[in-house]
């Protein structure tokens, strides 16, 4: 058996320094069964609404459940902001909907009126299916089968972002399927060949030759996950700058990244500016990977892009 020890990048518990309104109350309404849906197929009775204030729309939360192509059931929360538009996040490398990161991203943009989206991969969180080390286009047809259900039912996916990993996947979604006018990838890695002997040791590739595949320890000797040779082979083969070069010319991209990012350097960020063609960079000095301390400075980069493009959208329709 190979396995490694592994010091995890644990995803922090306390990141959620975006100003939520203090007046801001859950309430939560059950049908007679729990499972039952509603009328809408795909989608769950549970719902959250948030108190209606002046200062405060109602905000819907319903919890939407949809097929991937696989027939594995990807679990979402709508955060309804009653838009035609909707803005779906994506989240990380074994990160889930719930991380900080997202729900503060959620946060800010349903404070301006837009609907928001964020969901688990399969494999993650709540979503059917087994988790593997690759995987990166198949979590874009995750988000392909995510977009789907939204214009079945005459919804806009407006833009999409996407949290180092899932930066990757919103970029490579873009290339593949050609139908987003904006993509915000946060974080992503430039180069899918760097970051594997950090958690996988440095001869990982020995190894899995070997054995076939390599099992990543925690700290206590859990084993977190494996990693076979072809899922290893999948994250090895995937080629961004291949792909970036296909996203089409009238997508608006924009990156993210902190200037002291300890796990995908800022040069991988400057790699994405040289290729992509409608492209904008925004750097957050002093933010590490996860924006720890930067994420109302993330939040806001990421507001002004949307609704800078939702109005370029506008005046392009008159």
């Amino acid at each position: 058996m190979a396995t490694i020890a592994h010091k995890f990048d644990s995803l922090p518990s306390n990141l959620s320094t975006y100003p939520k309104p203090p007046s801001r109350q859950v309430r939560i309404r059950f049908s007679s069964s729990a499972n039952r849906r509603t009328s809408k197929p795909n989608s769950t009775a549970l719902r959250m609404a948030h108190s209606n204030t002046a200062q405060n729309p109602v905000i819907e939360q319903q919890r939407v459940i949809i097929p991937n192509k696989h027939g594995e059931k990807l679990v979402g929360l709508l955060h309804e902001a009653k838009s035609k538009e909707i803005v779906v996040v994506c989240h990380g490398f074994r990160s889930r909907k719930d991380y900080n990161t997202m729900t503060n991203l959620a946060a800010a943009l349903e404070k301006e009126g837009i609907s928001v989206f964020r969901f688990d991969f399969a494999g993650n969180g709540e979503s059917e299916g087994s988790f593997q080390y690759g995987n990166y286009y198949r979590e874009a047809d995750d988000l392909h089968a995510v977009i789907q259900h939204f214009s079945g039912e005459n919804r806009v996916v407006s833009a999409i972002l996407g949290h180092s990993k899932g930066g990757n996947v919103v970029l490579l979604y873009a290339s593949k399927y050609q139908d987003i006018r904006m993509v915000i990838n946060v974080s992503g890695r430039y180069d899918l060949k760097r970051g594997n002997a950090e958690r996988l040791g440095g001869d990982f590739m020995e190894t899995i030759k070997k054995v076939g595949y390599i099992d990543v320890k925690n700290n206590t000797g859990g084993v977190e996950y494996r990693v076979t040779e072809e899922a290893l082979m999948d994250r090895l083969g995937t080629d961004m700058r291949e792909a970036c070069l296909k996203i089409d010319k009238e997508c608006r991209v924009l990156t993210v990244h902190g200037s002291v990012d300890e796990i995908i350097p800022l040069e991988d960020a400057l790699e994405f500016a040289k290729i992509i063609p409608n492209h904008q960079i925004h750097i957050i000095e002093g933010a590490n990977h996860g924006y720890t301390s930067h994420q109302t400075e993330l939040a806001s980069a990421v507001v002004k892009f949307i609704k800078s493009g939702l109005e370029q959208d506008k005046v392009a329709a008159k």
